[in-house]
C-alpha cells in the first residue's frame, strides 16, 4: 500500500490539534490540520494583512527557524508527510523538517509547555529538505516507533497551508483491557487495505470516530454501469469475534447502497451478514449469530453508492489480545517500553529495562515474561489481561 493511502493521523476531524507554535502573525496555526483543501481569495485584508488559509509567520530578522507542534488525533507509526504550500508563492519556506515524540496519552499531567522542555525527547524523522511553493511536497518517512506528536519546522520563516501526516494507527491495549470494543475503529488500529473504487472519497473514512456530517466524510464510489458491485476490505485492529455490526448510511439519501453483505476472514471464511437491504440515511444495526474469530472484513455494497461508517463490535480472541499488546509494545520508544512494564505491569525496573531491550517479541515470549513478573496478584492479573491470558 502506498503511504499516501494510509490515514492522515493529524487531521482535525480525527482528533488532531496544533497545540503550540512559536509564531502565527499572519496565519493561524490551526489551519495546518483542517481537512478541506486550502482556499484563497485575493485582496482580502484583516488587521494582520492578507487573510491566508494556512499557517504563516512574520519575516524573520534574526537567526533561527519557526515551528508548530501537532498532537496526532490517532497515535501511530508515521510513514510519510505532505507539506502543502498551496497559494504560498512569494512567502513559502525554502526548507522544512519534521521531528516526532511520544507523550503517554494516559498521562493527564502533561502540559503543552512541556513539549518544548527536557521532559520530551524529540527525534528527527524528516531531515531538513527543500520545498516548492504552491505545491504538495511529499516526504516518505522511515521511523519504526509509535508517536503521539510531530513538530514541523520551517527554515527560516514563511507560510504552509496544510500538513498531512500519513501513517499506521496503533491502538493502546491499556485502554481496551478486559472489554469488547469496535474492532473496526481506526483509533484502535484498524485500516482499510483495499477497495474496488474510491472515486469520491477514501475508504478509511469508514473507520473514524464520530458520525459523518456530510457525504464527503464517508466512502462513496462512482456509479456502476456493469453487472458487478463495489466492496472494501478492512484489516481489523486485532483478531476477534464480531457480535454486532453497524452499517451507517447517514447523509447518503439517493446514493446509499440497495443492499450489503459482510464476510469475515481468519483461519477460515465466515459469512457474517448475508446480502441484506439497508435503509438510506440511517444507522443500520445487525446482531450476528456466533461465528469464529476473524482479522479482516469484506463489506460488499450492491451495486454501488456510499457508506458513512462501519462499526464491528466484538471481543478479541486470546491470541488477538496478545497481538494487540505486542503491536503496541514492540513499537514504543525505549523509555516508554520500560515505563509500560513498571507503571502498570508491576515489574522491577531492572527486569523491565532488560526485557524492553530485547524487542521485538513474538507471542511465545509473553508466557516466560509473565511467569518471571514480580509484583502483586492484581498487577499480574492486569499483565495477563493485556497480553491475552498467557
Amino acid at each position: 500500500m502506498d503511504w499516501k493511502d494510509l490515514p492522515d493521523l493529524a487531521a482535525r476531524t480525527r482528533g488532531g490539534s496544533v497545540v503550540l507554535a512559536n509564531d502565527e502573525t499572519f496565519g493561524e496555526k490551526e489551519n495546518l490540520i483542517r481537512p478541506d483543501f486550502p482556499a484563497f481569495q485575493p485582496h482580502t485584508f484583516g488587521h494582520h494583512g492578507q487573510v491566508v488559509d494556512g499557517w504563516e509567520t512574520r519575516r524573520r530578522r534574526e537567526p533561527g527557524d519557526d515551528w508548530a507542534i501537532v498532537r496526532l488525533g490517532i497515535p501511530g507509526v508515521v510513514h510519510g508527510m505532505v507539506v502543502d504550500t498551496s497559494w504560498f508563492t512569494g512567502n513559502y519556506p525554502p526548507e522544512v523538517s519534521m521531528d516526532a515524540a511520544w507523550v503517554d496519552p494516559l498521562d493527564s499531567s502533561a502540559r503543552p509547555v512541556d513539549l518544548v522542555g527536557p521532559r520530551v525527547e524529540w527525534i528527527e524523522i524528516t531531515p531538513r529538505s527543500p520545498v516548492r511553493g504552491d505545491s504538495q511536497n511529499d516526504f516518505a518517512v522511515d521511523h519504526g516507533h509509535v508517536v503521539t506528536h510531530v513538530r514541523l519546522r520551517q527554515y527560516p520563516d514563511g507560510g504552509i497551508a496544510r500538513l498531512r501526516v500519513h501513517g499506521e494507527p496503533v491502538g493502546d491495549p491499556r485502554w481496551l483491557t478486559g472489554r469488547a470494543f469496535d474492532l473496526a475503529a481506526m483509533e484502535h488500529g484498524a485500516t482499510a487495505v483495499d477497495c474496488s473504487n474510491r472515486f469520491y472519497s477514501a475508504p478509511n473514512n469508514l473507520l473514524v470516530s464520530g458520525p459523518a456530517r456530510v457525504m464527503g466524510e464517508g466512502w462513496e464510489t462512482s456509479r456502476r454501469r456493469d453487472a458487478e458491485n463495489d466492496w472494501v476490505v478492512i484489516r481489523l485492529a486485532t483478531t476477534g469475534v464480531v457480535s454486532h455490526l453497524e452499517l451507517d448510511t447517514s447523509c447518503f439519501v439517493g446514493n446509499a447502497p440497495g443492499a450489503v453483505s459482510v464476510a469475515g476472514f481468519g483461519a477460515e471464511r465466515f459469512e457474517l451478514l448475508q446480502r441484506t437491504p439497508v435503509q438510506p440515511d440511517a444507522v443500520n444495526r445487525f446482531v450476528l449469530r456466533p461465528a469464529g474469530a476473524v482479522d479482516r472484513l469484506r463489506v460488499d455494497i450492491f451495486p454501488d453508492g456510499g457508506l458513512a461508517r462501519v462499526r464491528a463490535w466484538g471481543e478479541p480472541s486470546r491470541e488477538g489480545r496478545a497481538a494487540l499488546f505486542l503491536r503496541w509494545y514492540n513499537r514504543l520508544p525505549d523509555a516508554a517500553a520500560v515505563s509500560a512494564l513498571t507503571g502498570w505491569g508491576g515489574a522491577d525496573v531492572v527486569w523491565a529495562s532488560a526485557w524492553a531491550g530485547g524487542r521485538p517479541y513474538e507471542r511465545a515470549a509473553l508466557s516466560e515474561a509473565a511467569s518471571a513478573l514480580p509484583g502483586t496478584p492484581p498487577q499480574q492479573a492486569l499483565w495477563t489481561a493485556l497480553t491475552g491470558g498467557t
